[in-house]
């Protein structure tokens, strides 16, 4: 299975593409050939937080965060650069601090009132759950250090971490509930909008003892599992959460882009409470699915590259006119690598890896597995080509 699309002779990319780096201080220009050919047909102008960029065909107007601006005179060509484009850099002022949305796994809180609905349809799938306590699970291989921690046998052997009545535990990708309809006040006030719209599949439960999933009865998208008669685990990917207190219905994010913000998050959250920047994601069996490398968080990002068929188009494949107006705004973006782990050439990695007890791992659905990798995908066929691998792996950039 293609994940990247790859230009044929025929086709070629058209557009702009602005890479901004806060800490560093400094940008990446790239102009499609189309556009222009050379620095002299460039005039790069710089307001107070705005970027205006003028070629022969086209002028783009760069809308960027309060804080940040593009140092005057500062544009210059690489030389040597790529022949997929006009390569330029250029001096940046930044004093803006990136506000990351927090994840579920951060914005859970104790005596709380919340409500939960699937992602997929926007439907509730568990009211009124207040939450008396909310503890972190121990990370994904502390089972492997108990030896080091213990002059005894292990404590914890064959033994689950499960939440009792009223409790909350976070893992990194899911958090664990009791599942306990009975003795719930929520159960008898609605109990058509409650526990309800969850069910056990137990026609997709296997003879090799894995777990009930969880799906929604509205929908049918997988929720989660159900890891014990009284223990629901719910992935956050795939429900949505609420204050009780607040107003507004759950609305229906945009698949793709709501996963891509959830992992977009959990990895810079990650990254900042553990020191890791290595991650693997894997389905539930624990296989390893994509190979994760988060380079940095602190970039703005623009891009207009779109594949042209026609070879006179000169800004897209939808628009042949000679000069064409655009208003862009740089979106806060993390830069990552990845690999994916299916039928890969690179298995040395892979297995280097998977030895590795740095690289953090991340537990999804496999479906879900399969969407993030082709979000990534879609990504890196944005960008010019000269800049979509490293090594053995792709490059990519995630929406926060």
């Amino acid at each position: 299975m293609k994940y990247i699309h790859k230009m044929d002779e025929t086709e070629k990319q058209v557009g702009v593409f602005l890479e901004l780096r806060k800490r560093l201080q400094s940008g990446h220009l790239v102009l499609s050939p189309d556009l222009a050919k050379s620095a002299s047909e460039v005039d790069v102008s710089c307001g107070p937080s705005c970027l205006q960029i003028k070629t022969p065909g086209s002028l783009v107007d760069v809308q960027l965060p309060v804080g940040v601006s593009v140092v005057a005179d500062s544009c210059r060509e690489v030389p040597g650069a790529a022949r997929d484009g006009l390569h330029m850099r250029l001096q940046l002022n930044s004093d803006h601090v990136t506000e990351v949305v927090p994840s579920l796994i951060e914005s859970l809180k104790a005596q709380k009132s919340y409500w939960f609905a699937c992602q997929s349809c926007g439907e509730s799938v568990l009211m009124e759950r207040v939450f008396l306590r909310v503890l972190p699970l121990p990370g994904g291989n502390w089972n492997t250090l108990v030896d080091d921690w213990c002059c005894h046998p292990d404590p914890f052997a064959n033994r689950k971490l499960l939440p009792r009545k009223e409790d909350c535990l976070l893992g990194d990708t899911f958090i664990l509930l009791n599942w306990d309809c009975e003795s719930s006040e929520t159960m008898t006030k609605e109990p058509k909008t409650t526990d309800t719209l969850i069910s056990q599949d137990k026609d997709l439960k296997q003879k090799s003892k894995q777990n009930d999933k969880v799906i929604c009865k509205s929908c049918g998208a997988l929720l989660g599992e159900a890891i014990s008669p009284d223990t629901l685990k719910l992935y956050i990917t795939e429900v949505t959460v609420r204050l009780c207190e607040e107003n507004e219905n759950p609305s229906v994010h945009n698949r793709s882009l709501y996963v891509e913000n959830v992992i977009a998050a959990r990895l810079v959250e990650l990254s900042t409470t553990q020191s890791t920047f290595r991650f693997s994601v894997q389905d539930p069996s624990g296989k390893a699915y994509i190979l994760l490398w988060l380079l940095n968080t602190d970039t703005l990002l623009v891009s207009s590259m779109e594949t042209s068929i026609c070879s006179s188009a000169l800004i897209s494949s939808q628009d042949s006119s000679c000069t064409e107006h655009k208003s862009q705004e740089a979106s806060s973006v993390i830069k990552v690598l990845y690999l994916p782990c299916l039928k890969s050439q690179h298995q040395d990695v892979i297995d280097a890896w998977e030895k590795n007890i740095g690289v953090h791992q991340i537990p999804l659905p496999r479906k879900t597995c399969h969407d993030v990798l082709e979000i990534l995908s879609r990504s890196t066929a944005t960008l010019p080509p000269s800049m979509r691998t490293m090594n053995a792996f792709q490059a990519t950039f995630m929406k926060l």
